[in-house]
């Protein structure tokens, strides 16, 4: 693999893993419609791609250090901490929302992994993503708790839906942030606190992937031929920068457009998903 290709799949998806837009989506479809020379059946594939969300989850971890700083100190000091119940039941729903992808992923894991090659699939179902947010804006409930960062207002029950929400970033072409910030919004959540639980939400999910993942690219890595090692840490590296820029973006966004924010998202997933279905067919 070109190592400028590498890294250009790396920028996109740094870019694109915050957005509600899909990142996954955009690394199946982007190489097949620019001709990138990169295998996306190959082995090494998906455990390239959890190489670049360990640079998002790095990314997540420095821009909200104060947050997971507090949810440690809050589990292991108990109520001596200032906002220890907050931090402890923010801590609770992080894992009730994780639940969902874990025990879905165990179980689906091998068909869900062959849609990972298809670009056509993805190019689909960004169009589905597309309509998921305008649908999720249509019919979204409206807050009905004053604004909050620390989502003191969340409950168990709302923590498990969401996390239901994002096994649908499973399919290549839905977003993970997507989906959980949908489901954020049908709990009535306002869009900011949607989309901070959605980024927090993502730090154990990309966590258990690299977990499984990392190791798998590590063994067969020499046999594979594949990028040096030294060229997929630069490409998580590029990844992470361009995923903290993201969430620099996205946070202060969301907290300046609270109607209908998900739109301009929304459309373009559907003329990019409908772009490349027609590209890919011809």
């Amino acid at each position: 693999m070109n190592l400028w290709n590498l890294l250009l799949i790396a920028l996109v998806q740094g870019l694109t893993e915050l957005f509600p837009v899909s990142s996954l989506g955009h690394a199946v479809v982007l190489p097949a419609l620019l001709h990138l020379g990169i295998d996306q059946h190959a082995r090494d594939f998906l455990p390239f791609l959890v190489v670049l969300h360990v640079g998002t989850l790095l990314a997540l971890l420095l821009y909200f250090w104060r947050v997971w700083l507090g949810i440690a100190w809050g589990v292991l000091r108990g109520p001596r901490v200032a906002d220890a119940e907050n931090y402890r039941r923010l801590a609770w729903h992080l894992v009730l929302g994780t639940l969902p992808a874990v025990v879905i992923g165990f179980v689906l894991e091998k068909p869900l992994r062959t849609l990972f090659g298809e670009p056509w699939v993805a190019a689909l179902f960004l169009v589905g993503n597309g309509v998921m947010l305008l649908l999720g804006e249509r019919l979204r409930r409206r807050a009905t708790v004053a604004q909050d960062e620390r989502l003191d207002a969340m409950t168990w029950r709302d923590a498990l839906i969401i996390g239901i929400w994002q096994c649908l970033a499973f399919i290549p072409g839905l977003s993970r942030s997507g989906a959980t910030m949908v489901g954020g919004l049908r709990q009535r959540l306002n869009h900011a606190q949607a989309a901070r639980f959605s980024f927090l939400l993502g730090a154990p999910v990309i966590t258990g992937a690299a977990v499984l993942e990392v190791p798998k690219l590590l063994h067969a890595h020499a046999a594979l031929h594949a990028a040096p090692l030294g060229t997929m840490v630069l490409a998580g590296g590029v990844a992470g920068l361009a995923a903290w820029l993201s969430t620099w973006f996205l946070m202060r966004y969301f907290r300046r457009h609270e109607q209908a924010a998900l739109g301009p998202f929304a459309w373009y997933c559907i003329g990019f998903g409908a772009l490349a279905l027609l590209l890919l067919g011809a």
